[in-house]
Order: structure tokens, then sequence, then C-alpha cells
């Protein structure tokens, strides 16, 4: 199990693009994949403008009134033609945003089950917690590793999740492999155990035919 562990290091080295340096986000949104758009607080208290990028779903990964978070929820969107999910989440290394993970995933697969479903994934600035939720994603329905599904966002979007949220996804990483893993291992043992079955079934088919063959001769 070993080789299935992705240390917080390394991806903060994918993160500043082996530099040790990292950017803040040069704009207010982008799409960092087909219909999945990350972004901040100004593009998601700006209902034209999210309009304009035919978003039809917003999921707010810092709901909340304080300075930290972005105080819109249901109502903020009602009439609009927009579907809201808000999640309470603080940027803090100890917050666990992992127990969200799930939750975020199905909110976003069921936004893109729509045929023109676009989904703006926002936090305060774009940077850390909402780009955490959408790597989660890709690694939960898209069956990317955490390295692959960072990159994805990082070469779309300036990001810095921190580094409680990274050392989460880590651990996301080592459980979605071993499942693979287990799976892999549990579809193997019963496609053997089919195929001894196919064989026993075969040679016995073949013994009857052959007594068979000598009582007729005799």
């Amino acid at each position: 199990m070993s080789d299935y562990r992705i240390s917080v290091e390394e991806l903060n080295d994918l993160l500043a693009n082996g530099s040790g340096c990292y950017s803040l986000p040069s704009a207010h949104s982008n799409e960092v994949v087909p219909r999945i758009h990350v972004g901040n607080a100004f593009i998601a208290k700006n209902i034209m403008k999210l309009q304009r990028l035919g978003i039809t779903h917003v999921l707010n990964a810092a709901e909340g009134k304080s300075f930290m978070h972005v105080n819109t929820n249901a109502e903020f969107y009602e009439g609009t033609g927009i579907t809201y999910h808000g999640i309470k989440a603080n940027d803090t290394q100890e917050f666990n945003l992992s127990r969200y993970f799930e939750e975020a995933a199905d909110f976003i697969e069921k936004a893109l089950s729509q045929k023109d479903g676009q989904v703006f994934v926002h936090c305060r600035e774009g940077y850390s917690r909402s780009p955490t939720l959408v790597i989660a994603y890709l690694m939960l329905r898209q069956n990317m590793d955490v390295k692959s599904a960072l990159v994805t966002v990082r070469q779309k979007r300036e990001i810095g999740p921190n580094d409680g949220f990274l050392r989460q996804l880590c651990q996301l990483n080592e459980q979605c492999l071993e499942f693979e893993c287990r799976s892999f291992k549990e579809w193997s043992s019963i496609y053997a155990n089919t195929q001894m079955h196919s064989y026993k079934k075969k040679y016995a088919v073949l013994c009857s035919v052959w007594i068979y063959a000598i009582h007729s001769v005799w």
C-alpha cells in the first residue's frame, strides 16, 4: 500500500510548479473542466454574470456570515433558475472538509447530468475550499488520481488548498486506490471461479459422452 501514498509536499510542488512560489487567482472565475467553473464571491453574487456564463447550479463551499464566508443561500438565487447548495466550511487546516466530498460530488454530478447543466463551485476567493471539492469530485466520479485531478484544475486556475485539505485529498487517494485494488481482486476471484466452474462442466459433459460411446459399442 505504500506505493499508493502521495505526500502533501508532492502536491504543494505541483501547485507551485516546482518553483516554491504560489500564485493568487488572476481571474474571478475559470472553467477548470468542461461545464465546471471555480471562482470567488464576486461572481457568486453577480446573478447577471452567472447567467451569462450559463450557470445552472451553484455550490457554495463557504456558506456563512463571517468575513471568511459567503453569505448566500437558496433564497438569494430564488427566481433565477439557479439551483443552490451550500456547505459551511472553514478554510483552516483543522477543518474536516472530506466529510463533504461525497455530498459535493453528488451535487456536481447531478448538475452535469442535465443537458445544459453548468456548475459554479466557489468559496470566498476560489483558492482553497472550492478547488478542493472539485478535485475530490474528479477523483470520485472521473476516476482520476489525486495528482491528475489537482493538475487538471491547476492548469486552468491558480489554486492553493491548505495543507489540511491536501492531506485529506491524499487520504482519499489511498482509499480510492485501495478500493480499486480490492475490487479488482474480488473480480479476478469471481472470474477465476466462473472459469473453473465452466471447465468442470465441460469436463463432465465430455466424460458423459465418452461413457455413452463405450456403452454404445458394447
